[in-house]
């Protein structure tokens, strides 16, 4: 079938648009050998487009009644392949959609037509080793149900390969995570469907690519914005605000990190052609004050920041937190850009326009959503960060495996010292880590319901960190919440809500990362039973006196938990400080 090339993109148009647009009533269809990610892929990329996601697998066993298995049993191959090319028919009539197909679907050159008529086919091609680590997680296979798997896989690859190449698009499957696959697969589709964009798009099929990524946080009215990371993108400061019609910027930092880019931030926005100036706060959790907000409030007046202007946040969790309650406060509502500068920051609280600051009574219980503009993660001012403050932004990269995606997680025990050390696992990271969020954040704004799921381990963390007195030199953000990762999984064991061996491999994997993950390893200690329990009722989860808690079915599988009884955490508090 001859497809017309679709109308040009409108400038600036999210690659998910340009892709459902060029699409049509045409279907994405995933081919390639078992252990190819067809699933997996499929279902993030299906999100990714807001389109349905089916597999042809799943759908061929619902109206049999039997797994593929039995069916190539009782019926044989040849048999099951008629009836995988009529059900492969029928999806596509019902396009558009992400189809996931078996293996040797594409061999069969009538469902081949099929596909090309409807659809657009995409090979995930894997290498051995690959394809095998993956395929003996499950032993269902009935291909490879011989005496040397390795030796069927190796001659599936030599007879399909010549064939799976026919595919409009190949795209490579390899040991990264899920999400920066399905990146790959958008990238190659844009080339694909819009050719003249050949020149413009570069198809990030190499891990070791440095480009920029993009990842778009799409909320309702006009107030979509884009999260950018990469290395050097700090000095594109000052043309992103210009670019915003801003004519005055105030930049909000600690000074620390005012040390470090104050001044590169500063000459970006003055090359721009912006108005500038600096302030900067102390470092640390206790300038998230009334005192340091009033401060940094009356100097952005003094500086005539106007509500057509920009605040840019330059720095970590606190100065962002600090300066949007400010951004939304002043001359009620100014616009601000983010600037993270500390893993913990890119990965979570530079995302999603929370604001605020502390009160003697809890953590971040004054505050405003007030969404940002943009945000810059640039991923190469994380190299002078201590390792320490690389440890705790950490906890917070596997949370978001914790919460959803127990594949994340896996990705994470496998990569984790990459990310320390500054590899391109640590964008990679960053931008699952932004994807995730974003997507939780456009479904649950306000923390109505999902978005509570982000703040696993939090509840605890955040008791500590009152505990403590928000001093950084006993315990940090990050820290704490280690800690109350490690301490949501074993009271979800404890409940009898997850398996003792997922809350064990959480703490072991957190501790490899050198992170705490007992109330024990707080320095000058956790307080008792009862201050942790008064601690924990300022939390912003209470409600009508109830404590609510972010728990676990296992890893991957967190849920909203309200209406815990308090006697059951002092159980559970007095039997952690014992041990």
């Amino acid at each position: 079938m001859t497809v017309p090339l679709p109308p040009a993109a409108p400038p600036g148009e999210p690659i998910e648009a340009r892709l459902r647009r060029g699409l049509g009533a045409r279907s994405i269809v995933l081919v390639g050998l078992m252990g190819a990610g067809k699933s997996t892929v499929g279902r993030r990329l299906a999100s990714r487009l807001g389109l349905m996601f089916k597999d042809a697998d799943h759908e061929i066993e619902a109206a049999a009644k039997l797994t593929i298995a039995d069916i190539f049993a009782i019926y044989g191959e040849a048999s099951f392949r008629e009836g995988e090319e009529r059900v492969i028919a029928r999806l596509l009539r019902e396009g558009p959609m992400v189809l996931a197909t078996g293996g040797g679907a594409f061999m069969r050159e009538a469902t081949r037509a099929r596909i090309a008529d409807g659809g657009i086919s995409v090979w995930l091609k894997a290498d051995l080793d690959v394809l095998m680590r993956r395929v003996r997680k499950r032993n269902t296979r009935p291909l490879l149900q011989t005496e040397d798997p390795e030796a069927t896989m190796r001659a599936l690859m030599e007879v399909r390969h010549p064939v799976y190449a026919q595919a409009d698009v190949t795209v490579l499957s390899r040991e990264v995570s899920h999400d920066r696959v399905v990146e790959d697969v958008m990238e190659a589709l844009d080339l694909h469907i819009n050719p003249s964009r050949a020149t413009q798009i570069q198809h990030l099929t190499s891990f070791m690519k440095q480009q920029p990524s993009r990842v778009n946080v799409p909320l309702s009215g006009g107030r979509e914005y884009d999260i950018r990371i990469g290395r050097g993108l700090i000095d594109a400061v000052g043309a992103e605000a210009r670019d915003l019609g801003a004519r005055a910027a105030g930049i909000v930092t600690d000074e620390t990190v005012a040390g470090l880019y104050g001044e590169r931030v500063r000459a970006s926005l003055e090359a721009a052609g912006l108005r500038c100036g600096i302030i900067a706060v102390p470092p640390g959790e206790a300038s998230k004050s009334y005192s340091q907000f009033a401060r940094v409030c009356d100097g952005l007046l003094s500086q005539k920041i106007e509500r057509g202007d920009l605040v840019v946040a330059l720095g970590g969790g606190v100065v962002g937190d600090l300066a949007g309650f400010s951004a939304a406060s002043l001359r009620r509502g100014v616009r601000f850009v983010q600037v993270p500068t500390t893993l913990l920051a890119q990965v979570d609280s530079s995302v999603g326009g929370k604001t605020g600051i502390n009160s003697p009574h809890g953590k971040n219980l004054i505050g405003a959503f007030h969404q940002p503009r943009l945000v810059l993660a640039d991923t190469a001012t994380l190299d002078t960060l201590s390792e320490r403050e690389m440890r705790a932004g950490y906890a917070e990269v596997a949370k978001y495996g914790l919460i959803g995606d127990a594949d994340f997680f896996e990705w994470c025990e496998a990569n984790w010292a990459g990310i320390f050390s500054g590899g391109p696992e640590r964008d990679e990271a960053v931008a699952a880590c932004c994807r995730a969020k974003a997507g939780v954040v456009t479904r649950d704004e306000r923390e109505d319901g999902e978005r509570a799921l982000l703040n696993l381990g939090h509840t605890f963390g955040h008791a500590l960190e009152r505990l403590t007195g928000y001093d950084a030199a006993r315990l940090v953000h990050g820290e704490g919440v280690a800690i109350g990762l490690a301490l949501a999984f074993r009271f979800s064991a404890r409940l009898g809500l997850c398996s003792g061996q997922d809350a064990g491999r959480v703490a072991n994997h957190l501790a490899l990362a050198g992170l705490p993950t007992r109330l024990q390893q707080v320095p000058g200690g956790a307080g008792d039973p009862d201050a942790l329990l008064d601690a924990m009722a300022q939390d912003k989860k209470v409600r009508d006196g109830q404590l609510t808690f972010i728990l676990a079915h296992g890893i991957g599988q967190s849920f909203i938990a309200p209406g815990i009884a308090a006697a059951e955490v002092r159980a559970f508090l007095e039997e952690e400080l014992r041990s």
